[in-house]
């Protein structure tokens, strides 16, 4: 049988693969900057269904509303800090894939972009290392969930540090060591925390999911409604309704 942490970091390389895709496809295709903001929207809505139905529900079961509501806070705080020290060096608008990266890259931002896609990834990574904990195993949900928001954010990315001029050697390292830190990010979560009581798991659960929430609103939601504006709405309910349906099959 393989080991829980073992099969922690490898569901977190499979959830960070997903990125490498949306490289790839925005890298070898010219996708209408349209089509990417109606994939990340859809994206932001399946990552909602899964902070909501997934991580803040299993939160509340293991530590009450308490530990529930302070890791929430804390996680969506530490997130707009770092977020807006990223910001401060040129990635705020790292997910974007049209003329706004594009006019603040420099070679001080480069660094910065790839340092704030890391720190987008790593409550993900955590919180499925961390459902391996509570619930015995991987909740598929929540992987499908991260997976798909995941190809969007790799085509956004993508498409934004090409037309500011990053090298196809760069754009894809970047991300190769993005996907090998998702890996690493989930198997910290299982191997640490699997230590820890029930409380600091659901202050950690929590904490996952204020950082992605934070995360979807700050970078993820512009960039959907940047260019779909009147049915970005409807595609992230589409997005939230699937992600339901795979959470209520698992």
């Amino acid at each position: 049988m393989v080991s829980g942490w073992i099969m922690a970091g490898l569901w977190g390389l499979l959830a960070g693969s997903a990125l490498l895709i949306g490289a790839i496809f925005a890298y070898f295709l010219e996708i209408p900057q349209r089509i990417v903001a109606s994939i990340m929207a859809f994206g932001a809505g399946v990552l909602l269904s899964a902070i909501s139905l997934e991580l803040m529900e299993e939160s509340f079961n293991l530590g009450g509303f308490t530990n529930m509501a302070v890791g929430f806070i804390i996680g969506a705080l530490i997130f707009t800090l770092v977020n807006k020290l990223l910001s401060i060096y040129g990635a705020k608008h790292r997910k974007r894939s049209g003329n706004l990266l594009k006019s603040e890259a420099s070679e001080s931002s480069s660094l910065a972009i790839a340092v704030g896609s890391v720190i987008d990834g790593i409550p993900e990574s955590i919180a499925i290392g961390l459902t391996i904990i509570t619930g015995g195993t991987v909740s598929v949900a929540t992987v499908v969930a991260i997976f798909i928001s995941n190809i969007p954010e790799g085509l956004s990315s993508t498409s934004g540090i090409k037309k500011a001029g990053w090298s196809f050697s760069s754009i894809f390292i970047m991300w190769i060591l993005i996907v090998i830190s998702s890996g690493v990010a989930s198997f910290v979560g299982y191997a640490v925390f699997s230590h820890f009581p029930d409380c600091v798991i659901s202050v950690t659960l929590a904490l996952a999911a204020g950082g992605i929430l934070a995360m979807l609103v700050d970078t993820m939601i512009p960039e959907a409604f940047s260019e779909t504006h009147d049915i970005a709405g409807l595609i992230t309910v589409l997005g939230f309704v699937i992600s339901f349906m795979l959470s209520k099959m698992g």
